[in-house]
């Protein structure tokens, strides 16, 4: 089921307009649009044809516009909708892709098998992860039993119908089965990692840098420039004309930051240091070695169908000049496969040189990540080593990078648990054995494609990766092609903290932590033995606060909207005390106006101490209690006292509360606490305690909890499931506890 990952490296529409370039040739016609188009007044069947000959080649944009014209003629035709979802996945178009394959499934799923995979694939790398999930999940129930399936037979190209992505083996079904459980992991990780985002901030290098085309292999020249490697300016490509694109190959360009502007970056110029550029031949993954004598890049040829054979070169410096581009020997360059990407460190004493490669033996498969230690003292290659199956898989290991100020191999790849297409990984250790493989998380990935990631070699470690994610320039679709996005680190700001017993002062484990932020969004974190930690971002106020079923909690407040990016890290300690549910308690400081039910300025503060706790605590309900002194008849103080405990309510609730969590009753001058008279004579204090408000805990309802922990497994709505049956009957006693009136 392996495509050639060409649209990674290159633009895919370079790929479709050297194609249609090419027809033009063949035929010695000119069209510009489908009315005038000579194949587009073919039969179907010689259409058909063409549209396969066409996806064979790899011009799967052209592709498309043939299977749409065919589809026109025949909607339901499963054979037509599944090779649209194959063109559109190989030109990364989600949308349509995930639609088609959805399509496909519906109308013959026994001769398309793998429709229900690569729909949740699509689905996937549009960022849809509950989508996606369900659709793996029908996959895996679909081929429960069997372990293949056959190959499609009514389309009658052989060469399309044996195409690997359709002829399904056991083995092969059996190795999709694994990759669609990986799949859901993936999805699951997602989920919680953009909830939980890393402290960085994401920016495209903007238009100097990228086009609508792809750009491809940053490489920051200190903190001043950056080398990368593109097709070419947008109105450069246009004012070539089809018949001159075929010449117009991946090179170097450099541009340098704006002076006074933090990554803004000036229109870039051809790098011309050298002469590495060859304009018949794709060049492109530059690098210096540690020393900056040798430079390291790649060359590429097409090959009939698109696919690139690259070699490794090297230029050295003299004195004065760079000498010619030689090919890298020490078998790094091994004859009958690709090599490309390479990467040059010191790992502890030793120079290495990494990149990456397609070649058979001791590969895992795909392309995998080598390394070749270079000899100090004849500058000479040994065999090249495999990095390793904790490194490699059987899918495909990309752009190896190598941080000798943290011994860390950085890679891409889309073999391992990924939040979309191939993620960025960090490992600990090198050349040959690693530990602490990881994924970096969101947002350096995402539900996209992400390559390339480097960091600045001096100051602050701010790095680049390559991605299509949403936001990219784009020509043919928003993820068609590949943009050089900026990564700025921001200080790592850390909440610390632990739930306590108010009485005990002791920690209370399996408390569910929730921070919320000022836009109401919620993080939440699973503590097993009253510990919890969160990351912070930048511009925010954070609210802290404890959730355990017969507790209520108190809160931590923490800013960080001063902070700005060029502060140090910081770690802030916070303690959440949590106190067992009583049945009522008393707010002091509500006033009313005289004979009024209009609450007055000073009250503010201890009703708003109120509405922090009912948000804090969500699954309380309360009743609203208020209480006149004796002056006034029964009836008139009756009245009065149940207006005030109205005003309350009304207050609670435009601060935020359900007003169906509360309930408002007056209760007069009754159950006073201080008496009104003293030796017959009128008790100011007495009456002030009297004219109060108290509130009245009444359930504590275990569903209203906790709305998602993301430390748990499930959705929201099967862990408000699960807690329902768990806690079942247990909030019946406290209906009863607390509807017992004292009054």
């Amino acid at each position: 089921m392996r495509k050639s990952w060409l649209f990674i490296i290159l633009a895919t529409l370079l790929v479709t307009v050297q194609y249609e370039a090419n027809a033009q040739k063949k035929n010695k016609q000119k069209y510009t649009s489908r009315a005038n188009d000579p194949n587009g007044r073919l039969s179907d069947e010689r259409k058909l044809r063409y549209a396969d000959d066409l996806y064979k080649q790899g011009s799967y944009f052209n592709a498309i516009d043939y299977y749409q014209q065919l589809k026109a003629n025949d909607e339901r035709n499963p054979f037509l909708t599944y090779m649209l979802a194959n063109c559109y996945r190989f030109t990364r178009d989600y949308v349509p892709a995930a639609h088609y394959y959805a399509e496909a499934y519906s109308y013959d799923k026994k001769d398309y098998p793998l429709s229900s995979f690569f729909e949740g694939l699509m689905l996937k790398q549009q960022g849809e992860y509950q989508a996606a999930i369900f659709a793996f999940n029908q996959f895996l129930e679909d081929n429960k039993k069997s372990s293949a399936a056959s190959g499609n037979t009514v389309n009658p190209n052989p060469d399309i119908q044996n195409d690997p992505d359709r002829t399904v083996t056991a083995k092969m079904m059996k190795e999709m089965k694994k990759k669609a459980k990986q799949e859901v992991l993936g999805c699951e990780m997602a989920i919680k990692s953009i909830k939980d985002p890393i402290p960085v901030t994401m920016i495209n290098a903007g238009p100097n840098v990228n086009t609508i085309y792809t750009e491809n292999s940053p490489y920051p020249l200190g903190d001043t420039a950056l080398l990368f490697a593109t097709v070419g300016r947008n109105d450069a490509i246009e004012a070539l004309g089809h018949d001159k694109l075929e010449g117009n190959k991946e090179h170097f360009m450099t541009s340098h930051k704006q002076p006074g502007y933090v990554d803004s970056f000036q229109w870039p110029i051809p790098f011309y240091d050298g002469g590495f550029v060859n304009k018949s031949i794709h060049t492109m993954n530059g690098c210096f070695s540690p020393g900056g004598d040798r430079f390291y890049f790649v060359r590429c040829q097409e090959g009939d169908t698109m696919i690139l054979t690259c070699s490794i070169y090297v230029s050295k410096f003299d004195s004065r000049n760079w000498g010619p581009a030689m090919i890298v020997e020490g078998n790094v360059n091994e004859p009958g496969s690709s090599n490309m990407m390479p990467f040059v460190a010191k790992v502890g004493k030793k120079e290495v040189l990494f990149f990456s490669s397609n070649r058979k033996l001791q590969s895992r498969g795909g392309y995998d990540l080598w390394y070749s230690i270079i000899d100090p003292r004849n500058g000479t290659y040994r065999r090249p080593q495999n990095c390793g199956k904790k490194i490699n898989t059987t899918s495909d290991e990309l752009t190896p990078y190598y941080d000798s100020r943290v011994n860390k191999l950085y890679f891409a790849t889309n073999g391992l648990v990924s939040l979309g297409g191939f993620d960025i990984y960090e490992a600990d250790g090198g050349p040959s054995r690693y530990t602490s493989v990881h994924n970096m998380g969101y947002p350096i990935n995402t539900s996209a494609d992400e390559l390339y990631f480097i960091k600045d070699p001096l100051g602050k470690p701010d790095a680049y990766v390559v991605s299509n994610r949403i936001g990219s320039y784009a020509l043919k679709n928003p993820t068609c092609c590949n943009d050089i996005w900026r990564i700025q680190y921001e200080p790592k700001l850390v909440i610390i903290g632990k739930v306590l017993s108010k009485k005990t002062q002791e920690l209370l484990p399996q408390t569910v932590v929730k921070m919320i932020d000022q836009k109401g969004e919620m993080n939440t974190y699973n503590s097993e033995d009253g510990n919890f930690m969160f990351r912070m971002s930048r511009g925010h106020s954070y609210v802290v606060t404890g959730d355990k079923p017969g507790y209520t909690s108190s809160r931590a407040s923490v800013s960080t909207m001063e902070i700005k990016r060029s502060d140090p890290d910081d770690t802030v300690y916070v303690t959440i005390y949590l106190d067992s549910i009583k049945n009522s308690f008393r707010v002091s400081n509500i006033f009313y106006d005289y004979d009024k039910a209009t609450l007055r300025p000073e009250s503010v503060a201890s009703l708003d101490s109120v509405v922090h706790f009912l948000q804090d605590n969500p699954s309380i309900t309360v009743e609203i209690y208020s209480y006149t002194d004796s002056r006034g008849t029964s009836e008139y103080n009756m009245a009065l006292s149940q207006r005030r405990a109205q005003s309350v309510l009304d207050y609670l609730e435009k601060g935020g509360v359900d007003r169906n969590r509360l309930t408002a009753k007056g209760f007069g001058d009754k159950n006073a606490v201080a008496p009104n008279d003293v030796n017959g004579k009128d008790n100011p204090e007495g009456r002030q305690l009297n004219r109060r408000t108290e509130f009245r805990i009444i359930t504590d309802v275990p569903t209203r909890r906790v709305l998602f922990n993301s430390a748990m497994p499930g959705t929201m709505d099967q862990q408000q499931k699960n807690l329902l049956i768990e806690t079942e009957g247990d909030d019946e006693p406290q209906k009863k506890n607390g509807n017992k009136d004292d009054d």
